[in-house]
C-alpha cells in the first residue's frame, strides 16, 4: 500500500489495539510496541503472545539491529481466515473469496440482472462462493465474514436495500439475515459504490482523507470517504449523484423525476441514445464496445456525458474539497475519453482554492473494487480492537471452562 496515516496514539494498551497497530503497518516490533503504547515490555510480551497464540499475528523474520541481538518483527496473518465479497450491480456481479487483507484469492465474474430478483440472484451468489471456496487448494480455516454491495438505497444497520429504484421486488428483503444464516457469520450490506469507495481507499494505503469515488455504469452514484470514513448520511442516501438535475430537463429518469444526470449521461441512457441511431446497443457494455473500435457517434456521447458529468462534480468539488476522485465503472475506462471531459469541465468551473491539490484519475482496481471494497467493509468491522478483545475474551473464557 502506498502511503500510511499518522500513528494514532491508542486508547489502550488491549491486544485488540495491538493488533490493529501492527495491520496498518505502524509497527513492527515489539519495541515499537513499547514505544507506541507506553506499556511496559512484559506487558507488550504477555499480549503479544496471545495475538500469537490466537492466529492474528506471526512472527516473521529479524529486523535490522541497532546494536545487539536484532528484534523479532512481527507481521498480521492474513490467512487466518477467508472472507466472502459480494458485488451486485445492475446487469453482472464479481463475487470473490478474500483474504484477510481484503485481496482477492479467487473471484468470478457473472453475468446477473439484478432485476431477475433477491431470491434469484442471491441463490447464484451463494452457489457463487461455494463453488469458488471449493476451488481453493488450502481450504480456509474459517470465514470471518461476508460483505455485500448493492445497486441502491441501504439501511446499513438492517442489511436490506430500501425502496431501490433499479431492483424491483428488493424493498426490505433481508439480505444479511439470509447470508448470515446460511453461512453462520457476521454479514454487512452497503450500497455497490460505497463499497467501492471503500476499495478504492484501501487499494492507497488510506493515505488520504477526502476521496470522492464516482461510479459510471448503467447508472450513475458517488461512494465518499470524508475524514478517513464512509460517509452514508443520515439515512444511507449519501452521494447519489446521478440523481442532481443536469442535462436535458425533459429526460423522465427511472427514479421518476425529469433532467437527472443519470437519465443523460448514464450507459443505459447512452445505450438508448445510440439504439436510437440505428446501433444495436442495450447496456453500457455495448457503447465501450463502440467507443472501443472508435465509433464517431459513441465517442461524441460518451464526451458530451464526461461533460455532464463533470459539471455536477465540479458542484460537489466546492462543497467537499476532496483530495482525489476517482472515476470507476464500465465507461470510465475506454481511451480515456470520458474522465478526460470530466477533468476539462470540474478543473474550469470549480474554484481554485478546490482544485489546488486536486487529482482526478481512472479507478486503478476496475471491476475488482467492490469486492476488495466488500470484504474491506467486514474487515474494518471483525477487525475493530474491541471486536478483538470481545472475540479473545471469549476464547480464553471458552478454555478456562
Amino acid at each position: 500500500m502506498a502511503g500510511r496515516p499518522p500513528t494514532p496514539c491508542p486508547p489502550s494498551g488491549s491486544p485488540g489495539t495491538l493488533l490493529d497497530l501492527i495491520r496498518t503497518g505502524h509497527v513492527a516490533t515489539r519495541a515499537d510496541l513499547v514505544d507506541v503504547t507506553g506499556l511496559a515490555r512484559s506487558t507488550v510480551s504477555q499480549r503479544v503472545d496471545v495475538l500469537i497464540s490466537e492466529g492474528y499475528i506471526l512472527e516473521a523474520g529479524e529486523a535490522r539491529s541497532t546494536g545487539g541481538r536484532p528484534p523479532t518483527t512481527l507481521a498480521f496473518n492474513a490467512d487466518r481466515g477467508v472472507v466472502l465479497a459480494a458485488d451486485i450491480g445492475a446487469t453482472h456481479s464479481r463475487f470473490a473469496v478474500c483474504d484477510l487483507n481484503s485481496d482477492p484469492i479467487a473471484e468470478m465474474a457473472v453475468d446477473l440482472p439484478v432485476s431477475d430478483g433477491p431470491d434469484a440472484v442471491l441463490a447464484v451468489a451463494e452457489s457463487s462462493f461455494d463453488t469458488l471456496l471449493a476451488s481453493l487448494s488450502n481450504p480456509p480455516a474459517s470465514i470471518a465474514g461476508i460483505g455485500v454491495g448493492v445497486p441502491g438505497p441501504v439501511d446499513f444497520t438492517a442489511g436490506r436495500a430500501v425502496h431501490p429504484p433499479i431492483m424491483f421486488g428488493w424493498h426490505d428483503y433481508p439480505i444479511r439475515d439470509r447470508f448470515s444464516e446460511r453461512y453462520g457469520v457476521t454479514t454487512l450490506v452497503d450500497n455497490d459504490v460505497n463499497i467501492m469507495a471503500l476499495g478504492e481507499y484501501w487499494s492507497i494505503g488510506r493515505s488520504v482523507d477526502d476521496l470522492l469515488f464516482v461510479k459510471v455504469g448503467t447508472g450513475i452514484g458517488s461512494g465518499l470517504i470524508l475524514g478517513g470514513h464512509l460517509h452514508r448520511g443520515a439515512r444511507g442516501a449519501a452521494g447519489d449523484i446521478g440523481h442532481i438535475q443536469a442535462g436535458a430537463t425533459d429526460v423522465v429518469c427511472r427514479c421518476g423525476n425529469s433532467g437527472c444526470l443519470e437519465a443523460s449521461a448514464g450507459g443505459g441512457a447512452l445505450a438508448n441514445q445510440l439504439a436510437a441511431m440505428g446501433y444495436d446497443t442495450v447496456n453500457s457494455r455495448d457503447v465501450v464496445d463502440l467507443v472501443e473500435t472508435g465509433n464517431a457517434d459513441a465517442v461524441r456521447l460518451l464526451r458530451e456525458a464526461g461533460r455532464l458529468i463533470g459539471e455536477a462534480l465540479s458542484s460537489v468539488v466546492n462543497l467537499l474539497n476532496p483530495e482525489l476522485v476517482v472515476i470507476g465503472g464500465d465507461l470510465a475506462h475506454p481511451g480515456q475519453t470520458l474522465v478526460a471531459a470530466v477533468r476539462e469541465v470540474v478543473y474550469t468551473r470549480s474554484l481554485p482554492l478546490s482544485t489546488t491539490d486536486l487529482r482526478i484519475q481512472e479507478s486503478p482496481l476496475g471491476d475488482r473494487a467492490g469486492v476488495i471494497g466488500a470484504a474491506a467493509l467486514v474487515l474494518d468491522h471483525v477487525l475493530h480492537p474491541e471486536a478483538v478483545d470481545a472475540s479473545i475474551s471469549k476464547q480464553m473464557d471458552t478454555v478456562s471452562a
